[in-house]
């Protein structure tokens, strides 16, 4: 190939496109030359000790994976005699799926894959992985992933993206190359290619799942492990204590509208196979010795507790109804395991409906609700109140939904309810209907997507979870 069109596209490519072109070329290049390779010329060397660079072929496919249409525009520019023959390579499936894998994982997400592989690959390991891209090759280091051996991967991803894991629900396979097609036709089948990934082409008989196209691509049964989730066997589940503070003493103003909440969570957990109590206009020293007096029951034959506190709030705390301000770790302490041993090991939920503070949470961009929009949420207020606590448990086994972000307020229906609790009674219900074993997390982030949607007073809300669960939580009706 012609070393002046290799050196314009040396000068183009970035470090991070050179990088990416090092990890495609994994299935045909030696890994150990690779690891030398700093730039696109020292990888073009050693596309050609193997034979990969005698037309433009291969070098386009590459490109074009990497979104560089500019660079195989060159490329047809400089060779209009373009022909492929039947000794010419082409990307597997897999590897390119795995690129374009890296390509939709956020920094967040990725960082969450190094936690829960770090166990596999070693802390060193994974601290040195700068790109999801690392984190693969690592994990083909490690054997524990291939094109024929994707499970580490798909359960990974199944942690914070199912649709992420879904699609790598395909048969590995090597596509032949049609002779004699030009870049165009070639674009056009890699694009083709790319469209049908997400759908399964596995053969009965294989041992991997069959998914149709009528079907949603959830986690295979075969692999389900019992061992992830909590059990949730004894009729009653659990107990659900509801907290539902309307009026109070003196300065914060009547909560119009929370009967609503109580009447939901009351009917959800049932539904959900909890006992559920609920107690009106706690004092603060009412709302600990409840919570006191609940730790020391017998919870032997119990799966989970819920507790939901609705009332007004600041950061780090809610109110009693003589405004006396309880902080948010008083309301977990009692369940630790120390505390109540026979709850170690069981999930304790804890559903926060406050405010979290006296700022409002703004939304990117300006906007001004329409009049239609006010007619469906009328008379809002916000469950504000002033401190400093803490917000999350240490212990394990918690989960903590927060209403609101630290410092920002949440919003209430006088007529229909607070905007979280709300959402997420109805979250909570689609999800025990659902097929697919729908964890508490997945339910918490719909919730998180649907009411930071809205707005409220001119303003958003962005609901928080904060957990230190061990195990998947499916709660179905009963």
């Amino acid at each position: 190939m012609d070393r002046l069109t290799l050196s314009k596209i040396d000068e183009e490519l970035e470090s991070s496109e050179v990088a990416a072109l090092r990890f495609l070329c994994r299935d045909v290049v030696n890994r150990k030359r690779l690891e030398t390779v700093h730039d696109a010329k020292e990888l073009f060397v050693r596309l050609e000790e193997k034979g990969l660079l005698e037309n433009d072929a291969f070098l386009s496919q590459l490109l074009h994976t990497i979104g560089r249409a500019d660079l195989v525009r060159l490329l047809r520019t400089n060779n209009i005699n373009l022909t492929e023959t039947d000794a010419n390579p082409i990307l597997s499936n897999y590897r390119v799926k795995l690129y374009k894998i890296h390509e939709d994982i956020t920094q967040e997400n990725l960082e969450m894959m190094k936690f829960l592989l770090q166990d596999k690959l070693g802390k060193r390991q994974t601290d040195m992985c700068k790109t999801a891209l690392d984190v693969f090759a690592e994990m083909e280091k490690k054997n524990i992933l291939s094109n024929t051996n994707l499970n580490e991967l798909y359960f990974v991803l199944w942690e914070f993206d199912k649709q992420l894991a879904a699609s790598l629900q395909f048969q590995p396979q090597f596509v032949p190359t049609p002779q004699h097609s030009s870049i165009d036709e070639q674009n056009t089948l890699n694009h083709s290619l790319q469209n049908c990934l997400s759908v399964s082409e596995t053969q009965p008989g294989s041992g991997e799942t069959v998914f149709s196209d009528s079907e949603p691509a959830t986690k295979p049964t075969s692999s389900f492990d019992e061992t992830e989730y909590y059990p949730l066997t004894h009729k009653p589940h659990g107990l659900c204590v509801v907290i539902n503070n309307e009026f109070f003493a003196q300065e914060l103003k009547t909560r119009a509208g929370t009967q609503e909440d109580a009447r939901v969570l009351r009917e959800t957990f049932t539904s959900l196979g909890f006992k559920v109590e609920t107690h009106h206009d706690l004092r603060g020293a009412e709302i600990k010795d409840l919570l006191r007096q609940t730790s020391r029951r017998n919870f032997h034959n119990d799966d989970a507790l819920v507790v939901c506190v609705l009332s007004h709030g600041e950061y780090g705390c809610v109110y009693g109804s003589d405004e006396v301000q309880i902080r948010l770790r008083d309301l977990t302490q009692p369940f630790t395991s120390d505390n109540a041993p026979s709850l170690a090991g069981k999930p304790k939920l804890f559903f926060i409906q406050a405010c979290q503070g006296s700022s409002y949470q703004k939304g990117s961009l300006p906007y001004v609700p329409k009049p239609e929009e006010a007619v469906e949420t009328p008379r809002l207020e916000e469950d504000a109140g002033p401190v400093h606590g803490e917000t999350v448990p240490s212990d394990a086994d918690f989960l903590l939904g927060m209403a609101t972000v630290p410092e920002c307020m949440s919003f209430r229906s006088t007529t229909t309810g607070s905007i979280y609790i709300q959402e997420l009674c109805k979250q909570l219900k689609i999800s025990a209907q659902c097929p697919e074993n729908d964890d508490i997390l997945s339910v918490l982030t719909r919730v998180n997507r649907n009411v930071s949607k809205g707005v409220f007073k001119s303003h958003k809300q962005m609901p928080e979870p904060k957990y230190t669960l061990t195990k998947k939580l499916v709660l179905r009706y009963v």
